[in-house]
C-alpha cells in the first residue's frame, strides 16, 4: 500500500505526538492539527486521505468538524475517537457521515487497521467514480461521434484523454471533418462543463472589430463605443474559448492572443487594467501554422502557444464504412423531422457513397443524406477519385480488393509518400507496398480480362 496521509486532529499535545510516531511506524505519513479550525485550514493546501480527530476539542468539536467536511470534502472519510464512548455520541457520529467511531483507549492494531480500511475503501470508491466519469465522457462523445473505423476510434480516445486533462487544445481537419463538434466535447466532458463554452469563427471578424470582439472595450476607446462590453474572453470566464480558421487572425490581435495565453489576463480597449480570467483555448485550423509561421503570416510563439496538446481530424474518406453509417444516421434523422419512414441505402447508393472522395467531408455529406430524405436530387456529380467499385459480376472478395485498394490509394495521395501513408493507416511500410503492389496487380488483371 502507498504512504497515506493521515490528518490527525487532536487538542492533548502529548498524546498527538505519541499517535502520530505510532502512524509513521506503521508507514502512515501524518500532518497535526491542535484543534478543527486549524485542521480545516490545513485542507486548504493538503490532501490528507483520512482524517482521525478527536470528538471533544476546545470550541469546534469532533462533530462539527465532521459535519464541516462533509460539506467542504465530503468523499474523505473521517474516523472519530473519543474517551466518552456513549452511544448518543456514536450514533450521531456514524449519522453524521463518520467512516466509524473507536473509543479511548483504543487497541493500537485495531485503529492501524481501520486507518487502513478507510484508506482503502476511499480509494475504491474514487476508482469507481473516476470509471464512472470516463464511461459517461466516451458515452457523450459515442452519441457526437458516429463511426467505428480505427481512425475514429483513435480520434474517440484522443478526446476522452484530453477532455479533462487543463491544457490548451489545437484541431487539425480539413473544411467540415467536425471541428467544433470535436471543441465543443472537449469542452462537454471537462470540468469546466456548466461555463459558457463561446465559439468565434476569427475568419468572419472583421479586422477593425476583432479585438473588441476578443478583448472588449471601455466607453469611449473608439468612436461608436458608447458603453463597456466585455469581450469573448472576459465573458468564457472559468469556461471555454473556441477559435476556429485561427489561421486568419490578424497579426495585431495575434500578439494579444498571446499575451492571454501566457497570462491568462486581458485588457479591454481604452483601459490600462488587467482582468485576469480562467480560460481553456481550443482553436481549430486547416492550414499548417508551421508553414504560415515560416511565410510570416503567422505568429510562431502563438503557434507553438496553442499545441498545447493537438489533434487531427481524420477526412470522411480515410473514415472507411463510416460514410454508410453516417449517411444512414442523417438521411433516418431527417426522415423523422419529416414525418416519414427511413428508406434503407440499396447496394448502388451504398457502392456510390464509398467510392465518393467527399471533398466537403461529413458536412458535404449531411447535405446529400438531407437531400435524399427529401427525395430530392442527391448523387454526387463526381468521385474526385475516379475510383469506383465495378459491382457488376463482381465477387465480395473482389469488392473488397477494391476498396482496400482505394483505402490506399487516399492515403498515398494525401500523405504524399509511402511511409507516411503507411503509419497513417497503422500498417508496417513493408505490409504497405505488399498489399498495394498485391491489389493493383489483381485490379489491372481484372481489367484486362
Amino acid at each position: 500500500m502507498n504512504s497515506a496521509l493521515v490528518l490527525l486532529v487532536e487538542d492533548d499535545h502529548t498524546l498527538r505526538q505519541s499517535m502520530a510516531q505510532w502512524l509513521e511506524l506503521n508507514d502512515f505519513r501524518v500532518t497535526q492539527a491542535s484543534n478543527a479550525k486549524e485542521a480545516l485550514k490545513l485542507l486548504v493546501a493538503e490532501e490528507p486521505d483520512v482524517v482521525l480527530s478527536d470528538v471533544r476539542m476546545r470550541g469546534m468539536s469532533g462533530l462539527e468538524l465532521l459535519d464541516a467536511l462533509k460539506v467542504s470534502h465530503p468523499a474523505l472519510p473521517v474516523i472519530i475517537l473519543s474517551g466518552h464512548g456513549d452511544v448518543p455520541m456514536a450514533v450521531a457520529a456514524m449519522q453524521g457521515g463518520a467512516f466509524t467511531f473507536l473509543t479511548k483507549p483504543y487497541l493500537p492494531d485495531q485503529l492501524i487497521a481501520t486507518l487502513r480500511n478507510a484508506v482503502e475503501t476511499s480509494s475504491l470508491r474514487r476508482k469507481v467514480a473516476a470509471y464512472q466519469k470516463n464511461s459517461e465522457i466516451e458515452a457523450l462523445i459515442d452519441r457526437q461521434l458516429i463511426g467505428e473505423d480505427q481512425a475514429t476510434a483513435r480520434l474517440k480516445s484522443s478526446i476522452a484523454r484530453l477532455a479533462v486533462l487543463p491544457v490548451d487544445v489545437l484541431i487539425h481537419g480539413e473544411t467540415g471533418t467536425g471541428k467544433e463538434v470535436v471543441a465543443r466535447l472537449l469542452h462537454d466532458g471537462s470540468a469546466r462543463r456548466d461555463k459558457p463554452f463561446v465559439a468565434l469563427n476569427c475568419a468572419a471578424l472583421p479586422a477593425d472589430i476583432i479585438e473588441s470582439e476578443l478583448f472588449g472595450h471601455e466607453t469611449g476607446a473608439f468612436t461608436g463605443a458608447s458603453g463597456t462590453r466585455l469581450g469573448k474572453f472576459e465573458y468564457a470566464d472559468g469556461g471555454t474559448v473556441f477559435l476556429d480558421e485561427v489561421e486568419s487572425m490578424p497579426l495585431a490581435a495575434q500578439a494579444k492572443l498571446l499575451r492571454v495565453l501566457q497570462e491568462r489576463t486581458v485588457t479591454r480597449l481604452g483601459s490600462n487594467k488587467d482582468i485576469r480570467i480562467d480560460i481553456r483555448i481550443v482553436s481549430a485550423t486547416k492550414e499548417s501554422l508551421k508553414g504560415l509561421a515560416e511565410k510570416g503570416s503567422f505568429r510562431a510563439d502563438l503557434h507553438y502557444r496553442l499545441m498545447g496538446a493537438e489533434i487531427s481530424l481524420p477526412s470522411l474518406r480515410r473514415r472507411g464504412h463510416d460514410a454508410i453509417l453516417l449517411f444512414s444516421h442523417f438521411s433516418a434523422a431527417m426522415a423523422s423531422r419529416l414525418g416519414t419512414a427511413a428508406r434503407p441505402l440499396t447496394s448502388q447508393e451504398m457502392e456510390t457513397i464509398l467510392s465518393y472522395s467527399w471533398p466537403g467531408n461529413v458536412r458535404e455529406l449531411k447535405l446529400l443524406a438531407e437531400r435524399r430524405a427529401l427525395d430530392l436530387d442527391w448523387m454526387p456529380e463526381a468521385t474526385g477519385t475516379g475510383d469506383h467499385f465495378a459491382s457488376d459480376g463482381a465477387s465480395l472478395a473482389e469488392q473488397m480488393d477494391q476498396f482496400e485498394l482505394r483505402v490506399l490509394k487516399n492515403a498515398l495521395a494525401e500523405a504524399g509518400n509511402s511511409a507516411d501513408a503507411a503509419r497513417s493507416l497503422s500498417l508496417p511500410l513493408r505490409t504497405f507496398n505488399e498489399k498495394m503492389h498485391r491489389l493493383t496487380r489483381r485490379a489491372g488483371t481484372a481489367q484486362g480480362n
